[in-house]
């Protein structure tokens, strides 16, 4: 069986996509949450990142041929960019470090 034609991949891979497409849609208006609302919606993205790791990991690990083209392909598309997906994550995480700091500097 393929890495892709498990219903597990399939549905993780679905719920990780949706949660973040919610996760996007919901972070145009942290400008205008609370403090604890901004804590949550942080929180929230730190879930969904390590979840999006271990995915990826899985990916990764896999010696399934369409799985290795999918990580290949994502390296692809981020060194267009010029990052790799480890300094995307990085990234990532530095990003919600710095929020979290902005949102201890508030009253």
């Amino acid at each position: 069986m393929g890495f892709f034609d498990s219903e597990i991949v399939q549905e993780e891979a679905k719920q990780l996509f949706h949660d973040y497409q919610s996760l996007m849609q919901l972070g145009g208006d942290y400008g205008k949450f609370d403090r604890e609302g901004k804590k949550i919606f942080i929180e929230q993205m730190e879930a969904m990142m390590e979840r999006y790791r271990v995915f990826m990991k899985r990916f990764e690990l896999s010696e399934d041929f369409m799985a290795q083209m999918t990580v290949e392909q994502l390296k692809t598309q981020l060194n267009q960019f010029g990052v790799t997906p480890q300094q995307m994550f990085d990234q990532m995480h530095l990003t919600l470090e710095r929020m979290k700091t902005e949102l201890e500097r508030q009253p």
